[in-house]
């Protein structure tokens, strides 16, 4: 073998010309891939035929495509972080080459008409955080790829007309907070692994076809908010477990087939609840007492069940603004039955009270004639109430 010697002048001029070919090779290399996040908006844009607002008029040559409407790029790199098209009237089909844009945060599509399938090319994007594609027309399955977007924070797939089952895979995104995948035509179960999804805080699948029960999982969802479900086939009862949850503020699974009772103590460990839906179900038994304690409680729905015996005592629900509870079967026809109303007098921004169809019996309380000035719905039809009205 033959060593070659060389000077320290020498040493510096081979070190500066391999540093030049590396800046060479690294500009190259930069270029391609910025040509790359090009060519797939172009091929993007060449999806959608109608553009009422021509908000895609300047993706054209004469500038550069960071400056292309609904486009903004990293300062260091000058690559795609944010498509941002939202409310433009747009129509055509998401192409599957937007998931070449590997720098992308934010996808922001919603309240348009994009159709046809969510490409299966989306759950590429690692770096993506935001993907809102809500108020669409989108069809077929949510890819269950999608869970490669391990950054991602707020998915939401809603009032679109997604079919078939909830891909468990998306039980894998440790970031995730909002998951919404309301009103669409998604069948199967609520999947157990969303009770992985330890950031969640706001869980939106109403308005589905969903069956099966609550998962008792979702007890472990510390950071919840908002669990909603309702408009569904659930069936089963309430997991007690779900008490666990303090920081609920909505919990809705109104319009579905669960059964059983109400926890006594729900509202002593749900302290934070402002929505409560739970109507149109098949629950029985006594309205819990501990209600009362649920002070921020905004809207208390349990109409349209089978709930027997006495209301309690309201008067610590000062916020309260909806209280529907008509159709069942509460009261026993004794004077007594309708002293709870008295308590309502401390809400002071109560707007419906709904309690027809149930077994009320008595005279109709003068307090009523404290209510808010704010009421604007008093029913208490088909019930056992006599005398006049104050």
């Amino acid at each position: 073998m033959k060593l070659v010697s060389m000077s320290f002048g020498e040493f510096q001029s081979c070190h500066l010309l391999l540093g030049i070919a590396l800046a060479l090779c690294f500009n190259q290399v930069s270029s391609t891939t910025n040509e790359t996040d090009k060519l797939a908006l172009l091929t993007f844009k060449a999806g959608i035929p109608v553009d009422p607002f021509r908000v895609l008029n300047s993706w054209n040559n004469s500038i550069g495509f960071c400056q292309w409407h609904g486009i903004t790029c990293g300062r260091k790199h000058r690559r795609v972080t944010i498509l941002d098209l939202q409310s433009q009237g747009l129509s055509g089909s998401i192409s599957p080459h937007i998931g070449n844009l590997s720098f992308l945060r934010e996808m922001l599509l919603q309240n348009n008409s994009f159709n046809q399938e969510i490409p299966p090319q989306l759950g590429q994007l690692r770096r993506l955080r935001i993907l809102r594609l809500d108020n669409n027309s989108l069809v077929g399955e949510i890819p269950r790829n999608m869970s490669g977007c391990s950054d991602l924070v707020t998915l939401m797939l809603g009032f679109n007309e997604l079919t078939r089952e909830i891909p468990g895979e998306l039980g894998s995104m440790p970031k995730l907070q909002v998951f919404v995948l309301g009103w669409n035509d998604l069948t199967g179960s609520v999947p157990s692994s969303m009770g992985n999804l330890s950031s969640l805080e706001v869980l939106f699948l109403t308005g589905n076809n969903l069956g099966g029960s609550i998962p008792q999982v979702l007890s472990y969802l510390a950071n919840l908010r908002m669990l909603a479900f309702g408009g569904n086939r659930l069936s089963g009862t309430i997991p007690s477990s779900l008490l666990n949850l303090s920081s609920l503020i909505t919990f809705d699974v109104g319009e579905n087939r669960i059964q059983g009772t109400l926890p006594a103590g729900i509202g002593l460990k749900l302290p934070n609840l402002e929505f409560y839906g739970i109507g149109l179900n098949h629950l029985e038994g006594p309205v819990p007492v501990s209600i009362s304690n649920c002070t921020k409680l905004g809207s208390l729905q349990l109409n349209v069940n089978r709930f027997s015996g006495r209301v309690p005592s309201l008067e610590n629900l000062y916020k309260l603004s909806v209280f529907r509870f008509s159709s069942n079967q509460l009261g026993s026809g004794r004077p007594e039955d309708l002293s709870f109303l008295c308590s309502l007098t401390n809400s002071t921004k109560l707007e419906i009270v709904s309690g027809g169809g149930n077994k009320f019996g008595g005279l109709l309380p003068k307090c009523v004639g404290n209510l808010s000035t704010s009421l604007t719905f008093f029913s208490l039809n088909e019930n056992r109430v006599s005398g006049e009205i104050p």
